[in-house]
């Protein structure tokens, strides 16, 4: 897996003694491997310690949960045409940007519940994650012919009926 970035320290080295500003970006590659879902999340997390971000353990496993839901995506439907995949974590002092890329034009689309499928609810599931926490979720095109799919989250709970206080950071 190859990273691009501050990555938190090894184990057993001690983090930094004051709080990081968590204003940055990380990239990282993992091939398109069912191997690649359980490291994408566990690299997230860790990073999301590391920089000391102010999330809830409600709002950390949902976004954990939208890692392994989005690696998986892209491992299972795009490794065809896309032999890694690339995960990014966007960090801004209310958000928190999960995308992950791959090289396959196809641009997928939540699928509604249906009690005769066992899976392909990933989808679903993510944009329920987002939408509960004050969220946003896309799918666009990359100039490369490929895709990223996006979820922006708010640090803080939404403020009520009215949605976040501030908007989400747009893909760049």
């Amino acid at each position: 897996m190859e990273i691009l970035g501050s990555v938190p320290p090894d184990p057993g080295q001690a983090p930094p003694r004051r709080p990081v500003e968590f204003d940055g970006a990380w990239r990282f590659t993992a091939p398109a491997l069912a191997s690649s879902v359980p490291r994408a999340r566990h690299a997230v997390r860790d990073l999301l310690r590391h920089q000391r971000v102010p999330l809830d353990a409600d709002l950390l496993q949902g976004l954990l949960l939208i890692v392994s839901e989005l690696v998986t995506n892209a491992v299972q439907h795009a490794a065809l045409l896309s032999p890694e995949v690339a995960v990014e974590i966007s960090l801004g002092a209310q958000w928190v940007r999960v995308a992950v890329e791959d090289d396959h034009p196809y641009r997928p689309k939540p699928l509604h519940a249906d009690e005769d499928r066992i899976g392909g609810r990933g989808l679903l599931l993510v944009q329920t994650i987002a939408d509960q926490a004050g969220g946003l979720c896309d799918v666009e095109h990359t100039a490369s012919g490929g895709k990223v799919v996006w979820v922006a989250l708010p640090l803080a709970p939404p403020p009520g009926p009215d949605g976040p206080a501030t908007s989400p950071p747009r893909p760049r």
